[in-house]
């Protein structure tokens, strides 16, 4: 197996080496790549940090001439992920290892990031102890603590980069190629309030042959859902829980970023989408919902959840933002509405009832989208509309395949 070995070998080129050794000696080809742009290389890459830029058309030595460090980190930020995305995508590396203080943490998690999910990757990080979530992102990146600055070999240091180095060549030994009996992958969005539905819904795929994963809708749960069908191991997606918008849109705390729904265009993957609990946006503590809400019809759903119901100008502008996304897609897709709730809450007797609100929500749905609309006169949990959109999203990978 091939192992990258990244990082700045100018600074840090002798515990790079060190670690490449290691891999070596487990039988494995370590390759090591320089992102360093400060003095030479400390050791012999196999890929200097001028391949990794021109690999971007980056003229890495004017900005080197600038000695401007953080302009040069971001050049390098931008080409190393297209580089080493190249040696994935030709086969030419099996996992990836990479040490650093900050600047190097940043370098090499922007590579990690751009690599897809399942493919190793360990980044040995003085800031593997704090809030990672803007290094890993959605992705499956192992993060191991440096407890010393990646600075020197000694008897820490060294015992850390030993097991990291086994942690890598483990994981790159462990992959196994794909059976040719593997189930297909559909991924599905959940949320508490349309737990019913997906739970009956999976059960429809699973009978079909497909194995279904379940991403629950708290922004990170759709980035990384996102971030699996942009990857292309995706062979259809039920994306009935899109409540994620409504938190966008409000600027409540379970956005997913405004390219939530843009990777089933991107991978062109048939889908079925839904207005699963677009009635909700969620907030904190009671104590944290902004002023300008005050008055707005409010849901404690637990002490450190405040739910506030969309209105129908709100509800208006996400059936049009659920449309266009939908639009974009040029896989077969669908859009079905429960006609009779979008969620537990909002049902009739229920906190968040409000027809107004889902009336505007449905008349926008069938105002801008392009892609075929189906009414059910259901609520979102009902066996009925889980079977149906099940059944769609099984027609719609049919239509691809054909």
């Amino acid at each position: 197996m091939n192992i990258a070995v990244l990082g700045t070998l100018d600074s840090k080129g002798f515990e790079h080496a060190f670690v490449a050794d290691l891999i070596k000696a487990k039988g494995h080809t370590a390759i090591l790549i320089d992102l360093g742009t400060g003095g030479p290389a400390q050791v012999t890459p196999d890929f200097t940090r001028f391949d990794v830029a021109q690999s971007n058309n980056t003229d890495l030595q004017s900005l080197i001439d600038r000695q401007d460090r953080g302009e040069c980190v971001v050049a390098m930020s931008e080409a190393a992920p297209h580089f080493v995305s190249k040696l994935v995508e030709d086969g030419k590396i099996d996992g990836i290892i990479s040490l650093g203080g900050g600047g190097g943490t940043a370098l090499g998690t922007s590579v990690m990031r751009a690599l897809p999910i399942g493919f190793p990757k360990v980044m040995v990080s003085t800031l593997a102890s704090g809030n990672t979530a803007h290094y890993v992102g959605s992705k499956d990146i192992v993060m191991i603590p440096s407890i010393v600055d990646v600075a020197g070999l000694n008897r820490i240091s060294k015992k850390i980069f030993t097991q990291a180095a086994g942690a890598i060549c483990g994981m790159v030994e462990s992959i196994q190629s794909n059976d040719s009996d593997a189930k297909p992958l559909i991924v599905a969005s959940m949320f508490g309030n349309t737990t019913d539905c997906i739970n009956h819904a999976a059960k429809v795929l699973e009978n079909a042959g497909y194995e279904v994963l379940i991403f629950h809708a708290t922004g990170i749960g759709g980035k990384t859902m996102e971030s699996l069908i942009e990857s292309g191991m995706v062979a259809g997606v039920l994306d009935i829980t899109t409540t994620e918008w409504a938190d966008e849109l409000l600027g409540a705390t379970l956005s997913a970023g405004p390219t939530r729904m843009d990777a089933m265009s991107k991978a062109k993957v048939p889908t079925v989408v839904a207005p699963g609990c677009l009635d909700m946006a969620n907030y904190g503590e009671r104590e944290s919902l902004p002023s300008e809400h005050e008055g707005r019809t409010l849901y404690i759903h637990n002490p450190q959840v405040t739910l506030l119901r969309t209105n129908a100008n709100e509800c208006a502008q996400l059936g049009k933002i659920l449309a266009q996304k939908a639009n974009a897609n040029p896989a077969p897709t669908a859009i079905l509405n429960p006609l009779k709730t979008v969620s537990v809450i909002s049902a009739e007797g229920q906190p968040f009832y409000d027809p107004e609100a889902d009336k505007a929500l449905f008349e926008a749905i069938h105002q801008h989208a392009k892609v075929e609309v189906v009414d059910y006169d259901e609520e979102i949990n009902s066996k009925t509309f889980a079977e149906a959109a099940a059944n769609k999203l099984l027609e719609l990978m049919a239509q691809n395949q054909s």
